[in-house]
């Protein structure tokens, strides 16, 4: 059945670098500005780490819930393609308490069908990580690429949401993937201190029982939902936010290989997740940038440059942990061009970080040299195919940029580049790391 939600509406939020963007900024103003009642997680899993900043000081990086949850009744829903965390859940809600959403649990929603991470998970992607020495891809550690491999190999054994209701079953899947992936790293010489720490988990039979104790609370609290029920959420008059994971540079398909997530960022996977739950409505999609690129981690930054990882201070984007070293880049129109490619149709963007650009020498990137020629686009696949993604990997850590000879002036002068560069309007800008900093496109120039 399909349902009309011609009181609703929807619009997404979808970023176009390597993450780090400005996402959660945006859906915490958003969702005050236009009074959305939900906000949706559609890809993605724990490893998302968004970050809000209240003009009172309190902070949190949402990493499953929604960052519209400081707002009061926001709720969360974690559509079906979300891979879901239930452990890191209770580790997230108690932060949630600590600055003052006691309710974060009992707002949230989670599809009975999504997929879910286990410790189990979580050591077999460290472990594949370490072992991968100086060609890792990059990961957060948190086990959700493992998840969707497994769950790819073995869809029917696959442990999703809905069956941690049913305890039995719920051992016995979990069972299963332990013995799996203990038979895939049997032998395996520890390449990390750690590492036998993690082997030991995948040998440890009594986990299981354990970690299925830890996560009832979040069963309990936030019981599995059927597809209906979610669609009738979703269905509610107001206004629902798409709130994307990661960035499209990193999209499983259309990111540079293998530096990627198991993960789909695009305007066709948001309109998906409302086709499934029956919902026939249009969707406004708006593209998220900061002012300059960054990157975590291993994987190419043409724009990379040193002047600006220490001019730019990041308090919330550390560079020790499992996702590496934190990148700053000048911003890079090719890969601007390439990301609206990949993202599919938008009808606007949204803008961080604009008060960083004043005085900070900042240049847009035009083209690259590389191999001794002239690059002013990347060639984009209509179809999925890892060894073109590959090749442009390839091309792109050695490319050298080009730029504009003068340094960008000012947010305005930023924003008319923009919107030239991408045929795109900018919608909204912020000035700083707090709702209140956000203003719409016509304000732009008084902020300045």
């Amino acid at each position: 059945m399909s349902i009309t939600a011609a009181a609703t509406r929807y619009v997404s939020l979808l970023g176009l670098g390597f993450g780090d963007c400005g996402k959660g900024l945006f859906t915490d103003h958003l969702c005050g500005a236009w009074q959305a009642h939900t906000v949706v997680r559609f890809n993605g899993g724990a490893q998302a780490g968004h970050n809000v900043l209240l003009a009172d000081g309190r902070h949190h990086t949402f990493s499953q819930f929604g960052a519209g949850s400081f707002h009061a009744g926001v709720a969360t829903v974690l559509a079906s393609p979300v891979v879901v965390h239930p452990t890191a859940l209770r580790v997230e809600e108690e932060a949630l308490r600590r600055v003052g959403v006691t309710d974060a649990l009992a707002r949230l929603r989670i599809d009975a069908r999504c997929r879910v991470t286990t410790p189990f998970h979580q050591a077999a992607g460290r472990l594949r990580e370490w072992a991968r020495g100086a060609a890792a891809h990059g990961t957060c550690g948190v086990g959700v690429g493992e998840t969707v491999r497994q769950a790819l190999a073995a869809p029917g054994d696959a442990l999703r949401y809905g069956d941690l209701a049913h305890r039995a079953r719920a051992l016995e899947k979990l069972e299963a993937s332990r013995m799996a992936l203990r038979r895939e790293f049997a032998g395996m010489a520890p390449s990390h201190p750690e590492a036998a720490q993690e082997l030991a988990l995948l040998a440890d039979a009594s986990l299981a029982q354990r970690w299925l104790d830890a996560a009832a609370p979040c069963v309990r609290l936030s019981p599995p939902a059927s597809a209906d029920a979610i669609g009738a959420r979703l269905a509610r008059p107001g206004t629902v936010l798409f709130e994307g994971a990661q960035g499209v540079l990193l999209d499983e398909w259309r990111g540079f290989h293998p530096h990627t997530t198991w993960s789909t960022i695009s305007a066709a996977a948001v309109e998906a997740v409302l086709h499934d739950l029956g919902i026939d409505a249009p969707v406004q999609h708006l593209g998220v940038l900061r002012s300059y690129l960054t990157r975590h981690g291993p994987g190419p930054l043409p724009t990379h440059d040193r002047a600006l990882d220490a001019r730019f201070t990041e308090p919330h984007n550390a560079d020790e942990g499992w996702q590496g070293a934190f990148r700053r880049g000048h911003p890079d129109a090719v890969l601007l061009r390439y990301a609206l490619a990949a993202a599919g149709r938008l009808d606007g963007l949204v803008v961080s970080h604009l008060d960083a650009v004043d005085g900070a020498g900042l240049h847009w990137c035009t083209g690259y040299r590389a191999d001794g020629t002239h690059v002013a686009s990347l060639p984009f696949s209509d179809k999925p195919d890892l060894d073109h993604q590959h090749a442009l990997t390839q091309l792109l850590q050695g490319a050298q940029p080009l730029y504009e000879p003068h340094p960008i002036g000012s947010a305005q002068a930023w924003v008319e580049r923009a919107e030239a560069f991408s045929g795109l309007p900018v919608r909204f800008g912020a000035f700083g790391p707090t709702r209140d900093t956000v203003r719409a496109r016509e304000h732009i120039r008084k902020t300045v």
